[in-house]
């Protein structure tokens, strides 16, 4: 019997968004499979650093300055370019929500 490959999901929301939220653990190299709210596959990315679950991975390339949309919301604007595939996250992002 084959072993079965690891293949971490990931949940995006909306059209907008311009990250998913990893499901499971991603590690750099993983094929990650992108969910959308009625969990039919949207397309793949593949991640290119290690991801927690819960946390935020770039479905789209995001430029230095930005809006990060995640749920259909901004919540921050990116502080660098960011690839599609990136762990995104508070060494990327500069959050909308705190002063």
């Amino acid at each position: 019997m084959k072993e079965a490959i690891h293949q971490p999901r990931a949940l995006v929301l909306t059209e907008t968004d311009g990250v998913a939220i990893l499901l499971d653990p991603a590690i750099g190299g993983d094929t990650i499979v992108i969910l959308d709210s009625g969990f039919g596959s949207i397309g793949n990315v593949e991640a290119r650093e290690p991801i927690e679950p819960f946390h935020k991975v770039a479905i789209r390339k995001i430029d230095a300055g930005d809006s990060v949309v995640k749920l259909g919301e901004t919540i921050g604007r990116a502080s660098c370019s960011i690839a599609r595939g990136d762990h995104v996250h508070v060494h990327n992002v500069v959050s909308a929500r705190l002063s």
